[in-house]
């Protein structure tokens, strides 16, 4: 990777603050005598019907791994990072040692573990940053596995294995300026040429492209019409990336729009497996079960941190937890965590047995998606004024779950999907005919 963040770990001081650059020195026990910030991460308390029963001894062992390094590496500067909008570039080597990225995919260097425990890792690592697990999730469920599962044997060979080891990172882009839901209607095309393709059209939204190595680009082929696949490198000719500014969730992401002005593409760098819309499917199966995964890690967090903060801290003489509305709202949250557990890892086992349709992958994302939401403004609630700053995880981890809500398909078309699934019927597009003029 060629960029870096400008705030430097070794500028921050145990508070996690900038003295020096200008940012006042803070005690934390000062600031919060009742509350401890998220900085310093709580023990997990969220599993509460005992999930780690249902996991082999491996997946227990990513799990604890993954946790502990988010909770030693991540949790102290997170806040930070996030408020300025910045992507924390040395961690990434931290999340190279972990072994997750490329993680259900067997051989070129990458761990080939279970999607369980691939969704028990992306889960953890959310659990304390929700951007974080969208920069891996992007770089590995999407971009190294289109490699993977799409790939020519020299390609797998060329990219996976520096990939695995995050020493390079990658980018996937589907989803353009006017083609969002309707990603099959994209707009960027590939025209033949001889020794490659020239490309050209642009991309938006897409995580990770301001400074990825390896750009995965779908794009027209205007031949026949269909979709395919390419390897883009960083540098190519033509290709510019600007990053998306002003979001107010996952803000370390770094989105970015794409411009492609006849990008050349050589033909060793054309992925052989995708050639139609349905191509990217394969790939998209396996990552809106992962992208299931991120709301229920983000709200084993909340639940986590509220847990912690009721318990510290008081009002009228007691503890907050001590009172009734406090206590209905944190079990609500708790039986929410339960819930979206047990449906997540019941779509890992129906995909692993080959069960998995796409709708039993779409009505996880969305009701998953919605559960989170609902715990976040209880856990909004639960902490008073101290919700709204991002110290306590809960107001960060709200806006996080917003873009998340709405990516990998918003809950309205994974709705539809499902529908379409259990009804015969597909109402994605509305129907030709003008709507009527009420009479009233």
């Amino acid at each position: 990777m060629t960029a870096h963040s400008s705030l430097n770990p070794a500028d921050l001081d145990k508070s996690g603050t900038r003295s020096h650059l200008g940012l006042p020195a803070m005690d934390v026990s000062l600031a919060f005598p009742q509350a401890t910030p998220a900085s310093v991460f709580p023990s997990c308390t969220s599993d509460y019907y005992h999930f780690d029963d249902l996991l082999t001894q491996e997946e227990r062992d990513i799990r604890i791994k993954v946790r502990k390094c988010m909770e030693k590496e991540v949790a102290p500067i997170m806040a930070r990072y996030w408020e300025r909008a910045e992507f924390p570039f040395h961690v990434v080597p931290k999340l190279g040692t972990l072994r997750i990225s490329g993680s259900t995919i067997k051989g070129y260097g990458c761990p080939g573990m279970s999607i369980t425990g691939s969704a028990i890792a992306t889960a953890e690592v959310a659990r304390v940053d929700a951007s974080c697990s969208t920069f891996i999730l992007v770089h590995s469920s999407l971009a190294m596995l289109t490699i993977a599962l799409c790939g020519s044997e020299q390609q797998k060979n060329r990219y996976l294995p520096s990939l695995a080891e995050l020493s390079t990172v990658a980018c996937w882009a589907l989803t353009e300026p006017d083609y969002g839901s309707d990603a099959s209607g994209l707009r960027t095309i590939a025209t033949k040429v001889e020794g490659g393709w020239i490309l050209e059209g642009q991309k938006r939204w897409i995580g990770n492209s301001t400074f990825a190595d390896v750009l995965i680009i779908f794009a027209r082929n205007t031949s026949t019409n269909q979709i395919n696949g390419f390897i883009v490198k960083k540098d190519a000719p033509g290709l510019t990336a600007s990053k998306i500014e002003n979001k107010i969730g996952l803000r370390i992401v770094q989105n970015g729009d794409i411009i492609m002005k006849k990008v050349f593409v050589p033909d060793d760098d054309r992925l052989p497996g995708v050639n139609s819309f349905q191509d990217t499917n394969k790939v998209l199966a396996v990552s809106r079960v992962m992208v299931s995964w991120q709301p229920i890690g983000i709200a084993m967090g909340i639940y986590d941190i509220c847990h912690r903060y009721l318990m510290e801290r008081k009002q009228f003489g007691a503890p907050l937890a001590a009172f009734q509305i406090n206590q209905q709202k944190l079990v609500q949250m708790l039986g929410n965590v339960q819930a979206m557990f047990l449906v997540g890892w019941r779509l890992c086992k129906l995909y692993e047995a080959g069960k998995m349709t796409p709708g039993h992958a779409s009505l996880g994302k969305a009701w998953i998606t919605k559960k989170a939401r609902e715990t976040a403004a209880l856990g909004r609630e639960l902490l008073g004024g101290n919700g709204i700053l991002a110290d306590f995880l809960v107001a960060k981890a709200f806006c996080d779950l917003e873009p998340i809500y709405t990516y990998e398909g918003t809950y309205e078309i994974n709705s539809l999907v499902t529908g379409r699934e259990v009804t015969g019927y597909a109402a994605f597009k509305p129907a030709a005919s003008k709507p009527q003029r009420s009479r009233l």
